[in-house]
């Protein structure tokens, strides 16, 4: 695999040195809606590197409501904790959006970061920036209203699909961002009644961007603009 043939923003970022000792080792995959690719406190066999869809890593205290911490779509990898030298999380991360990547074994992931020093900087860095991205989730949850918080998460989901028109249920919103139903159904009336959205069916489209940001605040862009700098 060249540089060229992924759309993996993150293998493309590699050097053709770097991407020649990982290549051998990734298995195109396929990454079906709900497909669960880790465990919470359960080692981690496999990391992905989606190529299109996009995968929630979720928190989910014993007994307690379940809520987003991240999104992971083409830019970046699943798998972080073993990047960072150890072998679990204490989360789990399983996919919100089908799409397809490659996959990796973390065992084969461990030999080609000790044989490609830039390898694993290269990863370090996406995973500084997805702790921005984690960090300014806490600043939304803590400061910024539902509005606020579901125009941040869709601007993130639209970042990582080709396409305005997103299939999210009440539900599922609410999970993500750790609200009442009720909330998210009051948040998407008003941004539709803006303008900014249409809501009809399970099918949620984003009709103005512009003013989508506008409303999400500061705590949308930042993150954004991190891995930018970083990784380009």
């Amino acid at each position: 695999m060249s540089t060229s043939a992924t759309s993996n923003r993150l293998l493309s970022r590699l050097s053709e040195k770097d991407l020649a000792l990982l290549s051998p080792h990734l298995k195109r995959v396929d990454l079906p809606l709900r497909r669960r690719l880790e465990m919470r406190n359960k080692p981690i066999e496999h990391l992905y590197f989606p190529e299109s869809g996009y995968a929630s890593v979720v928190a989910n205290g014993a007994g307690k409501r379940s809520i987003e911490v991240g999104l992971i779509g083409s830019e970046g990898m699943t798998g972080l904790a073993v990047v960072m030298g150890t072998d679990r999380s204490t989360h789990e991360t399983f996919m919100q959006c089908k799409g397809a990547g490659w996959r990796i074994s973390a065992v084969n992931l461990r030999k080609t970061m000790g044989a490609g020093s830039t390898l694993h900087r290269c990863f370090l860095l996406y995973a500084h920036a997805f702790s921005v991205q984690t960090a300014y989730t806490a600043v939304a949850n803590g400061r910024s209203t539902i509005e606020e918080r579901l125009a941040r998460w869709l601007l993130m989901a639209r970042d990582r699909v080709d396409t305005d028109d997103m299939t999210l249920t009440h539900e599922f919103l609410s999970m993500m961002l750790g609200v009442r139903r009720s909330g998210v159904t009051v948040a998407l009336q008003l941004l539709a009644k803006e303008g900014i959205i249409q809501a009809h069916r399970g099918i949620v489209t984003i009709l103005d961007r512009t003013r989508l940001e506008i409303i999400a605040n500061d705590v949308y862009g930042p993150p954004e603009a991190e891995f930018k700098r970083l990784l380009g």
